[in-house]
């Protein structure tokens, strides 16, 4: 009951005007960071990328997962679009874990030009991420 009055709160508010843009911002992070929607879209975004790309392979039951991604998503925000992470559930694309011989997880792989150029298994500090990341962009 609570939530249909919240929604009908929310659907009775004036719509804004094109001069304020979207109600919700983006920040650069955000954008950088991206959900793999599938086997076409793993290729467009990552092996066909102009950048470098962090792969996350991760699952929603993993618990060093919901460490180490978010840790990652701040770190690759900060190279302010240098590099790109895409995540991908092995759950939901079973398919690109084999193809990638994800056998545990989390799994990162760095990709450059569509190859895979350097990679770790499990949890790792900042720092290790920090070297990781500066690896792959060359810094």
């Amino acid at each position: 009951m609570a939530q249909r009055l919240a929604l009908q709160r929310l659907l009775s508010l004036p719509a804004r005007g094109p001069s304020h843009g979207r109600a919700f911002g983006t920040s650069a992070g955000l954008r950088s960071t991206f959900n793999v929607q599938d086997g076409s879209d793993f290729q467009d975004r990552v092996v066909n990328s102009p950048k470098p790309v962090v792969v996350d392979f991760h699952a929603q039951w993993c618990g060093p997962c919901k460490i180490l991604g978010p840790r990652l998503e701040k770190l690759v925000s900060k190279l302010d679009g240098k590099v790109m992470m895409a995540k991908v559930d092995i759950d939901d694309h079973t398919d690109l874990a084999i193809e990638y011989e994800v056998s545990a997880v989390p799994t990162v792989l760095a990709m450059k030009n569509g190859d895979v150029v350097d990679k770790f298994v499990g949890i790792k500090d900042e720092d290790q991420l920090e070297a990781f990341l500066k690896k792959l962009i060359g810094a």
